[in-house]
């Protein structure tokens, strides 16, 4: 590709890139509305609804992308002149997920004539439903994959639906409300609306930092609408002109723009959302983000914060146990197909992450369970490449009737719940499961590189390049590299991260990188001279000095 770094034309080919077309992320370049189903008649009820300036109510989820579409609706409907709009939460550990019939009595007392679902609803047959017997209009917006069964509500608009024909099935949450939102301005707009009430037309690019935190905390794919969508929001982010709430979450980390990249999106704001929703409610992470006063968010992102660190604090033991469990499943030298954990101790709101680290740990897809407060198991399951984790439980409920109560999610992740004596059961069922699909003979997931740099590209110029080439993320994967390195010196830091001084073989340079996590299970540091090393390059600051660093992803000794 002519004009490019060729390195960064060769990473790009290994994308699937064939042109620098398909690097404009111009906002003219994103998908119109017009094909996503239901968005036509979401906007005439919408339409209605502002007309009459009726209660419009959003329900939403208590992860990131609920969250960050919770506020998206709001927003934006209050910029196109609705004075009454609302939103509600489900208590992850009163409620439970979704629009349940309980929520909805929740909901049924604030009086709403319009509930709009963000980011769920296309299971909730039942809440649907006593929404529409209670009078209320319900419009879902979501995008997980629907089931046999759709809900009764007045519109759906989900790029999943059979015979949707949105090109992109691959919008989060977020995307799908802001991709309403488009539509309903254009209709508004095309009836002289806005001049008509004496309303400024809004701008809906600005709440495209909203939408970029939410697609990439969401782990959606990142294909090229969604780096439209993130790398706009990114843009904004670092010019400085995002939400009070996001720009305060990301102080309380001590990031500060210019030069934050999705990766701060994915593991700094996303992370800090979500603890509201794993450990108490996600109120107040909406709060953090729609709020317009700056010491308010300050005062919400530090809670936050807060939060987030007791999340880590329970994690990381749970995540001990795991490993415990996990080692002595490995006694016999062979690992199960699939891996399923549960203990009475562990936090449901933790589970997920647990699940993702046993996933990365031993190349199963594993399930891991914790109690709620009635007795029923929570829990929450990760896949590995070629195992469709959300079709696999829908196989087990079919060939095991009852014995899963819910389950909901993506090809990639998945949530459901159990009577809390099923969970050997269950355990058996997911092995056998994943045999069928995926045979007897386990295949480790491979680790895919792009190949090895020279030593001109591992200095700070083309390790700043690769930082402005993404947005990176899920299926648009961040480079990684390989090849072998001489150890010049190593120390541990902060009990957990092995600190390296490397240089590569036959190179010049003497090269910083970090192995984050690396005593996590137990390992010794590395006694050989020489490594075989996959990484990211990355740039290191500190003390204002920018220097490039290999962020270890894999280490074999030679």
């Amino acid at each position: 590709m002519a004009g490019l770094h060729p390195t960064l034309a060769r990473i790009y080919q290994g994308r699937h890139i064939a042109s620098t077309r398909e690097l404009d992320y111009s906002l003219n370049n994103l998908l119109p509305p017009a094909s996503l189903t239901g968005v036509d008649a979401a906007c005439e009820l919408l339409e209605q609804a502002l007309d009459a300036q009726a209660h419009i109510l959003f329900v939403g989820d208590f992860d990131a992308d609920g969250a960050t579409a919770c506020a998206v609706g709001v927003l934006g409907l209050n910029s196109m002149g609705a004075d009454n709009v609302g939103y509600l939460v489900p208590n992850r550990f009163e409620y439970g997920y979704g629009l349940s019939p309980e929520i909805v009595g929740v909901a049924a007392s604030r009086q709403p004539d319009v509930l709009i679902t963000v980011d769920n609803g296309i299971a909730s047959i039942d809440g649907v439903s006593v929404a529409q017997e209670l009078g209320m209009s319900v419009i879902i917006t979501d995008h997980h994959l629907p089931g046999t069964q759709l809900p009764s509500a007045d519109v759906i608009v989900n790029p999943n639906l059979p015979g949707d024909e949105f090109p992109s099935k691959s919008l989060a949450g977020v995307g799908v409300i802001f991709y309403v939102l488009m539509a309903l301005r254009a209709r508004l707009r095309a009836m002289d609306w806005f001049s008509r009430r004496g309303v400024k037309e809004p701008k809906l690019a600005e709440l495209l930092d909203l939408v970029a935190v939410g697609t990439v905390a969401d782990l959606v794919p990142l294909d090229y609408n969604n780096r439209v969508l993130v790398s706009q929001g990114l843009a904004r982010i670092n010019a400085g002109r995002c939400r009070p709430g996001i720009q305060s979450i990301l102080e309380t980390a001590s990031r500060t723009p210019p030069g934050l990249t999705a990766r701060d999106l994915g593991f700094v704001v996303g992370p800090r959302l979500n603890a509201a929703g794993r450990l108490e409610d996600m109120t107040r992470g909406i709060a953090c983000l729609l709020t317009e006063d700056v010491d308010k968010a300050r005062e919400l992102a530090e809670k936050l914060n807060n939060l987030n660190y007791e999340r880590r604090e329970i994690e990381a033991a749970m995540q001990q146990q795991a490993s415990d469990i996990v080692s002595r499943l490995h006694l016999n030298g062979v690992l199960p197909p699939a891996i399923c954990l549960y203990d009475e101790s562990w936090h449901q709101g933790v589970v997920g992450l647990v699940a993702s680290r046993v996933r990365e740990r031993t190349g199963r897809p594993a399930v891991v369970f914790a109690p709620d407060d009635s007795g029923v198991l929570k829990g929450s399951a990760r896949s590995i490449n070629g195992l469709h984790i959300r079709d696999l439980l829908e196989h087990i409920s079919t060939r095991h009737p009852g014995l899963i109560n819910k389950f909901g999610g993506h090809a990639m992740a998945a949530g459901l719940s159990l009577e809390n004596d099923s969970v050997e059961k269950f355990g058996r069922a997911f092995e056998h499961a994943v045999t069928d699909v995926l045979g007897e003979k386990h295949t480790p997931e491979a680790l895919l590189s792009d190949g090895a740099l020279n030593d001109d590209d591992l200095g700070i110029e083309f390790a700043e390049l690769l930082r402005t080439s993404g947005p990176w993320g899920q299926q648009f994967p961040e480079p990684i590299f390989d090849d072998y390195f001489e150890l010049i010196e190593q120390r541990t830091v902060g009990r957990r991260h092995l600190k390296l001084r490397v240089r590569r073989s036959q190179g010049k340079s003497i090269l910083d990188a970090i192995a984050f996590g690396y005593f996590d299970n137990n390992k010794a540091p590395p006694s050989a001279t020489t490594l075989h090393l996959a990484y990211r390059l990355d740039v290191n600051e500190y003390q204002g000095v920018r220097s490039p660093q290999l962020i270890i992803e894999y280490i074999e000794p030679c």
